[in-house]
């Protein structure tokens, strides 16, 4: 199998389901002539045409809308936000009509919204956020994040067949990044269901995204430790059994996103764990993110605020002492 980037897996994956099925189609900003912000759609429209890769205004709201009356006629769109943060002016059409639909009308919105997210690259405030828990709260959508080239073309083909709206996480940082082998021709990795990026037996590590590696590299050689890394990839619907069955093989859990800490998927997961696995524990779950606070400009300063390996090596190792 080749290997190729994580960027250069979303748009193979991209590319294939449009091949496959002509009702899959592209709308966002730039995405046509220019090939995306971040090039991921580059060359479609010279393949696909015009009618297929749509460069829209810089409106989000209208995207999402448009996506959801073509999805709701039997299309399947693919939206892109130039950056994930953007989604916000889209919102309601999103979260008040996309996910709503099926439950008020019974009708499937077969729309995938892609959202460029994270920090690491000094992107500010308005361009390195971690959206996801926006969406934990909105019965009706998916929300899927891809931590490796493989997945992130699997999950995106599993995204676009699904007949819910998903919102599909894909990290900036990872972009050109992370490559890996990744299988030809199409494939669906399905939602809902963790994998387990290494094994252990004396510390779980659940986390997602961009983190997953950052954990794999923080806790390769701990004094010893057999520390496990759950990679969650879905968090809606989050894969409960395998977050169980982690906890109770290690017993103790360490939980780490680079998303703000308040009511996270961190705080999901350990209220889940608190409450099904609480006397498989021999320490408290401990939380490693951002702390609540935005996401500075200054290099430095984004430093000190996004997880960095010497955080995850920390909380692992007076975890692993409790």
């Amino acid at each position: 199998m080749p290997e190729i980037t994580y960027l250069q897996a979303i748009s193979d994956g991209l590319r294939e389901e449009m091949r496959h099925d002509e009702s899959v189609f592209c709308l966002g900003e730039d995405i046509g002539a220019f090939g995306g912000a971040f090039k991921v759609t580059d060359g479609f429209i010279e393949e696909f045409g015009a009618d297929r890769v749509w460069d829209t205004p810089l409106a989000e709201n209208a995207i999402i809308g448009t996506a959801v009356g073509a999805a709701a006629e039997g299309l399947r769109p693919v939206c892109e936000m130039q950056f994930a943060d953007f989604i916000s002016c889209g919102f309601d059409q999103l979260v008040n009509v996309a996910a709503k639909m099926h439950y008020r009308q019974g009708l499937a919105v077969p729309m995938t919204v892609r959202l460029p997210s994270g920090g690491g690259f000094s992107g500010g405030p308005f361009h390195s956020q971690n959206p996801e828990a926006w969406f934990l709260q909105s019965p009706g959508l998916k929300v899927v994040a891809p931590s490796t080239p493989e997945d992130a073309k699997g999950l995106l083909s599993a995204a676009i067949r699904d007949p819910n709206p998903v919102v599909y996480l894909e990290h900036k940082h990872l972009y050109r990044r992370a490559k890996g082998e990744v299988a030809e021709g199409r494939f669906e990795i399905p939602l809902g269901e963790a994998r387990v990026a290494r094994e252990g037996t004396d510390l779980s590590v659940i986390t997602y995204g961009a983190m997953v590696q950052l954990a794999l590299d923080a806790t390769e050689d701990l004094d010893g430790a057999s520390v496990e890394v759950l990679d969650l990839r879905s968090l809606v619907p989050l894969d409960t059994g395998a977050i169980l069955e982690s906890v109770r093989k290690t017993s103790k859990v360490v939980v780490l996103h680079e998303a703000t800490r308040s009511c996270g998927v961190g705080a999901e997961v350990s209220a889940l764990i608190a409450q099904e696995a609480f006397e498989d524990l021999d320490g408290p779950v401990v939380r490693v993110t951002a702390p609540d606070t935005p996401v500075p400009f200054s290099p430095p300063l984004e430093r000190a605020v996004l997880p960095q390996p010497d955080d995850v090596r920390r909380a692992c190792l007076e975890l692993l002492a409790y």
